[in-house]
């Protein structure tokens, strides 16, 4: 065997270590980063070393960015945490292993999110968001005219802090008198104020077995905590998980399903998003419809929007709503109700699951 040769990162994350034969790093619960010395895989054209990134997406199928540098690596009291410096995608976010967000692309997965419920609502002004620490749900919420209130509540200070250092598009957002900034479970949060909100998003970390989130995707929670806090004509968004062809049934189409026993009407849509290598799912529901001509919802951009959206207008939008015909038959057929006891999780595994 060649020589082992051992790497510490900071903040109390487990010692990765190399071997040299393999060129191999591995990380005790984390996913993998290899090292290529190959000269098809360089830093530039010379011979440099090169790092890598790997993302295990199923147990037959992985993803691998190359790296400049790995700027966080850590474990907070909920979730592994890394903040990556890639070639491809720039600056990303992965959480218990799975990439959350890319600094070249989040503007696909945070449009969606954000915009289409606040274009749907009639005059919004308060917004809830669970989760969203790195700050960029807050940035697309404050680009809106009509928004007063902005609360963001996140479970974990760590994510948040370094989103803050790290993440500088979002300065502004952070810095915003509008944004309160809540350092809490969002159920708890969600559960004890008697305020209500014109929308509340879920951008929440994929469920994974023993992470902090998938209580947050539950009919209970949805029926019991979160539709009360709506206003009328109130409106609920969340990010769906992986909607490909291939993935769809791992949470997209029960979470669909789940709102669809709690709301009158429940919209879903799909982009893809390439840092996630995968087609994504967002779901939007109410007790109101979800009607509009397409040159309306691009006149409210026009008039709401402050500064150019990247990607979504109408037309976009209207092409996000129109499914394949295997997701559409997926989500007609869907009979899964997603409850604590009957939860579907993303491949994977949370800092509880490991620690038990």
């Amino acid at each position: 065997m060649g020589e082992a040769v051992e790497i510490m990162f900071g903040n109390g994350f487990p010692e990765i270590h190399k071997d040299t034969t393999t060129n191999q790093i591995f990380g005790n619960g984390f996913p993998e980063i290899h090292k290529d010395t190959s000269t098809n895989q360089t830093l530039h054209s010379n011979q440099q070393d090169c790092h890598w990134y790997e993302e295990t997406i199923d147990d037959d199928l992985k993803w691998s960015f190359a790296l400049n540098s790995v700027l966080h690596i850590g474990t907070s009291e909920y979730q592994d945490i890394a903040l990556l410096d890639t070639k491809r995608f720039g600056k990303v976010l992965v959480i218990d292993g799975k990439m959350q967000s890319a600094e070249r692309d989040e503007f696909i997965y945070h449009e969606c999110l954000i915009h289409p419920s606040l274009l749907f609502h009639p005059n919004p002004k308060t917004v809830f968001i669970m989760g969203g620490g790195e700050g960029s749900a807050a940035r697309e919420i404050l680009k809106h005219k009509t928004i007063e209130k902005v609360v963001m509540c996140d479970i974990d200070q760590e994510v948040v802090d370094f989103c803050k250092r790290f993440l500088t598009v979002n300065s502004e957002a952070f810095c915003n008198k509008k944004l309160e900034l809540v350092i809490k479970d969002a159920k708890a949060e969600l559960e004890k104020r008697e305020e209500k909100f014109d929308i509340i998003v879920g951008d929440l970390a994929d469920p994974v077995e023993g992470g902090p989130c998938y209580q947050l995707y539950t009919k209970s929670f949805y029926q019991n905590i979160l539709k009360p806090k709506l206003n009328p004509n109130g409106i609920f968004v969340t990010q769906a998980g992986p909607a490909g062809i291939f993935t769809h049934k791992e949470v997209f189409t029960s979470i669909y399903n789940t709102l669809k026993h709690v709301f009158k009407y429940v919209k879903a849509y799909t982009a893809h998003v390439p840092s996630f290598a995968d087609t994504w799912g967002w779901v939007m529901a109410s007790d109101q419809e979800f009607e509009m001509e397409v040159k309306e919802m691009d006149r409210r951009i026009d008039e709401r929007v402050i500064g150019e959206l990247m990607y979504l207008n109408a037309p976009s939008f209207l092409s996000a709503a129109t499914l394949n015909k295997t997701i559409s038959l997926a989500l007609e057929r869907e009979t899964e109700v997603y409850s604590e006891e009957n939860a579907r999780f993303i491949h994977g595994h949370g800092v509880a699951y490991r620690h038990t």
